[in-house]
């Protein structure tokens, strides 16, 4: 089948063809002729299988009749990340450029104003993230009352990323009557439940199993000690034909470490993760594709929708802490029926993560070697604690008792003792045990007043403590020396109260 075949514009067509596409993917030609119907469509397909054409496409011919108003939006696409928004967009001027249709991105990090003025003109093709498009809300500045598609992209990711309160937020903004277009690469049950709610009969697309990597894909698994792994990392990219490749983190921060490592070997890399401000973002993928540095260090958020074309390699340098991002990470390289590599590289400790992803999978990960580095052997259990008393986390080494500071030991060694540790005392046999003497501990003085004043009286069946004390020669009865009376709140009496009262009229 083509993509005449599908029922879509000439000027869709050119624009496709143009693009250098001539035979849609399986869920292009399964979704397109179901969305052109404008019923809602529930997809589910691996990365890198064309999910945005598969949308994108037929939007275009809908909102090709119709014209935007002010503020008022005809469309709607939800994206998790700032990414996966610019790159639905750039799909947008690619395919749409023969139509006259406008479009806004709203994502953070860009101008409130400009985006605004964006809104003024009226917007065909509204694609943002939850975040910024909650702010736009909020200000007054957008309505949505006049959507009638809306695209909820990468929506096991939105729920990775705690988007979906925002989600559900946005979406009782929505008219009811609307078409519903929504994707996941996975369909866990609480997927399931939101397109349950946000969808009206609609039209189930899975072209193939949840979770699946792409065959056009490599892979293996390198199993080094922790403190290998950039040696490991380094040997594999000289080792093989690297084009370009993405190099994989679980944290920002190792992000930032991995990219200084790299840079300071000779390699030519870059670095991306969430915390860079969007114009540093937008700079380094577009020196990455441009071709400007052969690795890109990044973390999860390059794990979705990015398309580079011709990507030869993913190395993941951490396994990934949901078996799902594996199959998202890997998915940057073997697309469009291309082939394509990728390395997992583990520590030992990484048993259980390895484990969660060949269930995933279906299927064990093949076992390479590193030329110079011994390999080693997965532990799947929790025998191994890691950095931070956490099982499961990078960079782990077995827990080690802190060692004493020199100040303690120079003390201990001054003073005779030992690193032996303490022995408890012989128990005292039953006999030679000795009921102590009762002591009564004071009481409240009773208050009497008296033309001087107020004074306080001893009942004569309490016994002091002092002198239960000093019947007992001044200690107690374990032996340590006694304290003589605390004088503590109550024995002291505020001038003020001990003055006379004077009644009335007295």
């Amino acid at each position: 089948m083509d993509f005449v075949d599908l029922g879509l514009s000439p000027e869709v067509l050119q624009a496709v063809t143009d693009a250098g596409y001539t035979k849609p993917t399986p869920i292009q030609e399964q979704a397109i002729p179901v969305v052109l119907t404008g019923r809602d469509v529930l997809g589910c397909a691996q990365t890198g299988t064309g999910k945005t054409a598969g949308f994108t496409l037929p939007m275009i011919d809908i909102l090709a009749a119709g014209r935007a108003k002010a503020r008022m939006p005809r469309s709607l696409i939800l994206e998790p990340t700032r990414e996966l928004a610019a790159q639905v967009a750039n799909s947008f001027e690619t395919y749409g450029k023969h139509h006259k249709l406008n479009m806004a991105l709203l994502i953070g990090g860009e101008s409130f104003a400009d985006q605004e003025r964006k809104l003024d003109r009226g917007v065909d093709v509204l694609i943002a993230t939850p975040g910024r498009l909650l702010d736009l809300i909020e200000r007054g500045k957008i309505l949505l009352s006049d959507v009638k598609i809306l695209v909820i992209d990468e929506a096991d990711r939105m729920l990775d990323m705690g988007f979906i309160p925002d989600v559900e937020r946005i979406v009782g903004f929505l008219p009811k009557l609307r078409q519903t277009l929504f994707f996941s690469a996975t369909m866990p049950p609480e997927i399931r439940r939101l397109a349950d709610a946000f969808l009206s009969n609609p039209k189930e697309i899975s072209v193939a199993p949840p979770a699946s990597p792409a065959a056009t894909v490599e892979q293996a698994l390198v199993v080094v000690d922790a403190m290998e792994k950039r040696e490991a990392l380094r040997r594999l990219i000289r080792a093989e034909q690297v084009k370009n490749a993405i190099i994989f983190c679980n944290r920002k921060r190792d992000v930032d470490i991995l990219y200084k490592s790299l840079v300071k070997h000779g390699f030519d890399a870059v670095a991306l993760h969430g915390d860079m401000a969007q114009a540093k973002r937008t700079e380094t993928l577009e020196r990455f594709k441009a071709g400007e540095a052969r690795l890109l260090v990044a973390s999860d958020v390059a794990a979705r929708g990015l398309d580079i074309q011709g990507l030869s390699h993913v190395f993941n340098f951490d396994v990934p802490i949901h078996a799902e991002d594996y199959v998202h990470r890997i998915g940057r390289t073997g697309r469009a029926g291309q082939s394509g590599k990728s390395f997992t590289i583990a520590a030992p400790e990484d048993g259980r993560a390895v484990a969660a992803i060949t269930a995933l999978i279906g299927k064990e990960i093949p076992l390479a070697t590193v030329e110079g580095l011994t390999s080693e052997a997965l532990v799947y259990d929790d025998t191994r604690r890691r950095r931070g008393g956490r099982a499961g986390s990078r960079g782990s080494a077995p827990h080690r008792p802190a060692a004493r500071p020199a100040r303690t030991r120079r003390r201990d060694e001054a003073s005779g003792q030992s690193d032996e540790p303490r022995r408890a005392p012989p128990r005292e046999r039953a006999g030679d045990r000795r009921r102590p003497e009762r002591i009564h501990t004071p009481r409240a003085e009773p208050v009497r007043m008296t033309p001087e004043g107020m004074a306080r009286e001893r009942p004569a069946n309490v016994t002091p403590f002092a002198e239960a004390v000093e019947r007992r020669g001044g200690r107690h009865h374990d032996g340590r020396e006694e304290q003589q009376r605390i004088v503590g709140f109550g024995d002291h009496l505020p001038a003020f109260l001990a003055r006379p009262v004077r009644l009335a009229g007295g």
